[in-house]
Formats: C-alpha cells, structure tokens, sequence
C-alpha cells in the first residue's frame, strides 16, 4: 500500500472534523440570529410602547406607574436578551475559532498526501523511465 493510500483515513477524518465543525458554525450563527431578531423585536415593542405612552393623554396616576413597572421590566428583559446576545456571540467566535484550527488541519493534511502522490507519481515515472532505458539498450535480433 502506498504512502499516501496510508494517508486517506488520516485525510478523511479530517474532513469530517472541518465539516462538523462547519455544521456547528452554522447552527451558532442561526442562533445568533435568532437571538438579534429577538432582541429587536424587545427594542420594538419599547418604542411602540413609549409612543403610546407618549401620545395618551388623561393618563391617571395608576397608569403611571403601571407604565412604569412595565417599562422597568421591559428593560430588564432587553438587558438579559442583550447579555444572552453578548454570550451567543462568544459562542460563535469560539465556534469559529474552531472551524479554522479544522480547515488548516485538513488542509495541511491534503497537501501532505497531494506531495505523497506527486512523488509516487515521479518514482513511477523514473522506474518506467528506467525499464524504457534498459529496452533501449538490449541489443535487438535481427530476424532472418
């Protein structure tokens, strides 16, 4: 078995490594995503929220307060979303930190077995070179 037939599993799981970790990245960033649209729809609400506050008019002081509890609770829910945000983005720099160590791995392996077949290639040719010279060289019969 050649060298570089040896080399195929090592090739292979890495691979499979870059592309788990490819999947992985993946889903990291939907989730980031997912978060962010979850986050602005929170900032939305506020603002739609405030306007109403805004443009009401004969509001008594119970429904200030109210307003205001709600508000309070309001942000923290954004405060949270914001921090949940903040670790899901660690997450995913983490992930592609990951993905990157993966690729290189698996890239500096392909290269080793392309020069493994390069040179199975160049002493291929060199021995049929050689077999070539040698039939040259044999001296020929000559048929009567």
């Amino acid at each position: 078995m050649t060298r570089s037939k040896r080399m195929q599993p090592v090739a292979q799981v890495a691979e499979s490594r870059q592309q788990e970790a490819a999947r992985l990245l993946g889903e990291r960033q939907r989730v980031l995503d997912e978060q962010l649209r979850r986050l602005d729809q929170l900032q939305e609400y506020r603002g739609e929220y405030a306007r109403k506050f805004e443009d009401g008019a004969g509001w008594t002081g119970l429904n200030v307060r109210e307003y205001r509890v709600f508000l309070a609770r309001l942000n923290q829910a954004i405060e949270e979303q914001a921090a949940r945000v903040e670790r899901v983005r660690a997450d995913l720099e983490q992930s592609r930190g990951h993905w990157t160590r993966c690729r290189v791995h698996r890239d500096a392996v392909d290269k080793a077995v392309d020069r493994l077949q390069a040179d199975e290639r160049r002493q291929e040719d060199r021995r049929e070179q050689a077999e070539n010279d040698e039939l040259g060289q044999r001296p020929r019969r000559r048929e009567p």
